[in-house]
């Protein structure tokens, strides 16, 4: 089991004060102190003031800080009365979700407003009672549960894909996704070839389908000869594969709901993009460098499970550019 994290007192912060004040690094600090140098690091940078860093300034901080009753983020007051207002107008989780971004400019995910309707039936409240589903009974999250969303048109399974897709013989399989900025504040469109791991990203400021099917049609355009399926998840944005099917001349299928291991290359090529793109960043306005630096540091990152070739070296044996490198 690991150490049982202690708060830090007021006889550390008068250390921690004499020792920064002797030059001592906060590495160095932790060490003496037997903290996390994190520890040390946050407790500078959230306690010092306009004179820096002060032990009785500090505590008093940190005692002031304790006192204050601890809000979701998420659920802020215009969040709830948000969320409470489409509620009464017989909104689903699903859809007071949906249409979170485009009306008041953040979002919380369903199962969040879930867990705030059960929170307030608990307090005795009636939220429950516009809820066309569940009514009284107990809300649990779902794990592989029968999708209840509207169906995306045209949708076909991923049971019906090829089994060659599942071998990675071959280079032409693609997995698509979509990355959220801080608040849903801007996108980025994910496309992972299954076999090299070789990733593209694009970028769209609003989660709508005309605008996921132009970018990943723009992206995918200079490789299309390299495009045999698509595998999707059953996010609405996706309704045009269709005309991706058409445009790609290629085949396109979709997982199951919330059988997000069965696009498992796509979902940790999206951890690995986090690395560039933190979950607290804005995404409305990313310049194409950034999108191109990324991607070229995970093309050009050795892998383990392609025998520590890179991602583009494999992609690169069946598209064969000038010079090796990334095609654009």
């Amino acid at each position: 089991m690991g150490a049982k994290f202690t708060q830090l007192t007021d006889e550390e912060r008068i250390e921690i004060y004499a020792l920064l004040k002797a030059k001592i690094s906060k590495r160095e600090i932790a060490r003496r102190l037997k903290r996390d140098p994190k520890t040390i690091r946050e407790e500078v940078a959230r306690n010092a003031g306009l004179r820096g860093y002060r032990a009785k300034q500090a505590h008093a901080k940190a005692l002031e800080r304790r006192k204050k009753p601890r809000r979701s983020s998420k659920m802020a007051p215009p969040v709830v009365a948000f969320v409470e207002a489409k509620l009464r107008e017989d909104l689903s989780p699903e859809q007071i979700a949906a249409v979170m971004p485009e009306e008041i400019l953040t979002s919380v995910s369903h199962e969040t407003i879930y867990q705030h309707i059960l929170t307030d039936q608990k307090n005795g409240g009636d939220l429950w009672r516009h809820l066309r589903l569940i009514a009284r009974k107990k809300r649990r999250k779902r794990y592989g549960k029968k999708d209840t969303r509207g169906r995306i048109p045209g949708r076909v399974d991923i049971e019906d894909r090829p089994a060659e897709v599942e071998q990675r013989n071959r280079i032409g399989h693609w997995e698509a996704d979509l990355v959220s900025g801080k608040n849903h504040r801007g996108f980025l469109v994910t496309l992972v070839e299954r076999t090299s791991r070789f990733v593209l990203v694009g970028h769209v400021p609003h989660k709508n389908a005309e605008a996921v099917t132009a970018e990943i049609t723009r992206v995918l355009q200079p490789h299309a000869e390299l495009v045999q399926t698509l595998t999707f998840d059953n996010g609405r944005e996706f309704a045009g594969h269709e005309t991706l099917a058409q445009t790609l001349q290629c085949q396109t299928y979709f997982a199951k709901p919330y059988h997000s291991w069965e696009r498992g290359t796509n979902e940790n090529t999206n951890g690995l993009l986090r690395q560039y793109f933190p979950k607290a960043m804005d995404l409305r306005d990313v310049p194409q460098s950034d999108l191109n630096f990324a991607m070229q540091r995970l093309n050009n990152r050795p892998r383990k499970v392609l025998g520590f070739l890179t991602p583009a070296k494999v992609f690169c044996q069946d598209t064969s550019p000038p010079g090796g490198g990334i095609r654009t």
